[in-house]
């Protein structure tokens, strides 16, 4: 008897659970959809076509799995060196380079017209899509308007939608097509929509920026961020180093910017142990894992690419790859 009663109490309180579950998602779907309606009468404020706007809240519908994929990001701390092996495996080095290579002529021709180096654009499309084979297939319209509704940084997700909805009034892209990642980020490129309208370009003039399919607008795209962004066509982005000393002072701080000379005196050595080059380059140190891990001297180019991604190990790995395509894998 009260093995029986145990299981109907424990059967009541599954169905009682899975009407809350049903009623609250209930509440979501419905809250979302007066959230849509509101956004699509700030989007006709801002003078929108009413068939664009038609078209593109049609089918907009509150993802769970993009608030989940935002509230749950790993928190499990990994190492620089783990997550290097991962992201820069040597089939993607093999990769890389067999991309530098047929696509050579095109990159050098983009390179010298922004002023970068070609191996950079091939190390972030390389990081960023998998050379456009991986570039995200959920609606990118739909992503950014679960996560302006979920609150949390609802201005910046807005301004994203309204950013796309101007991609779309433009014509570079359709709808449907209009895909990426849970976050919102488009193309093999991975550019948020307000990327795309500050950096993306039309290189080969058929009079839409597509980051998509197009190469030649990738290319030109990635390059023209990184010299809107202060790229120094001149330098790298860095080295890593050995310390013969410990070093209290570091980081990305401009503050911490020192002439090479200046870390030589502070104990700062080349990886094999010889001495810096004696040259007038501001540089920081940075220590991505602590003083027990890789230790690095980074210069401009660097925080240009913290831009992109404010991940030192994001960086890291675009400097890594691209030094394994200048060596030619």
């Amino acid at each position: 008897m009260a093995k029986w009663l145990t299981a109907s109490l424990l059967a009541v309180a599954g169905v009682v659970a899975s009407i809350a579950f049903a009623q609250a998602e209930d509440k979501t779907a419905q809250g979302f959809a007066e959230y849509v309606t509101a956004l699509k009468a700030e989007a006709q404020q801002k003078g929108f076509d009413e068939s664009l706007l038609n078209d593109a809240f049609n089918d907009i519908s509150f993802r769970p799995t993009v608030i989940k994929s935002d509230k749950n990001q790993p928190e499990k701390k990994i190492t620089l060196d783990s997550y290097l092996a991962s992201r820069v495996p040597d089939w993607k080095v093999q990769q890389a380079v067999e991309m530098y290579n047929k696509h050579k002529s095109l990159l050098e021709e983009i390179g010298q017209k922004f002023q970068v180096q070609p191996r950079f654009i091939v190390a972030l499309w390389g990081n960023e899509s998998n050379f456009g084979r991986i570039q995200g297939n959920y609606s990118v319209l739909s992503a950014l308007a679960s996560l302006a509704y979920e609150g949390r940084r609802e201005k910046l997700f807005k301004d994203n939608l309204f950013a796309a909805l101007t991609i779309l009034d433009e014509g570079h892209t359709s709808v449907d097509a209009l895909k990426g990642s849970w976050a919102g980020a488009m193309g093999q490129s991975q550019f948020m929509p307000i990327s795309f309208l500050n950096y993306a370009v039309d290189y080969d003039g058929d009079g839409r920026k597509d980051i998509w399919q197009t190469e030649a607008d990738v290319f030109a795209s990635i390059a023209n961020y990184l010299s809107s962004e202060g790229w120094d066509n001149n330098g790298t982005w860095g080295r890593q180093v050995s310390l013969t000393q410990p070093i209290k002072e570091f980081g990305l701080s401009k503050s911490l910017y020192k002439p090479l000379a200046d870390w030589q005196q502070a104990g700062v050595r080349r990886f094999d142990g010889s001495d810096l080059p004696n040259a007038d380059i501001p540089a920081s140190l940075i220590m991505p894992d602590g003083s027990e891990g890789r230790v690095y001297l980074v210069y401009n180019n660097f925080h240009t690419l913290m831009k992109w991604n404010r991940s030192s190990y994001f960086g890291v790995s675009v400097g890594y790859l691209s030094e394994r395509i200048k060596r030619g894998y």
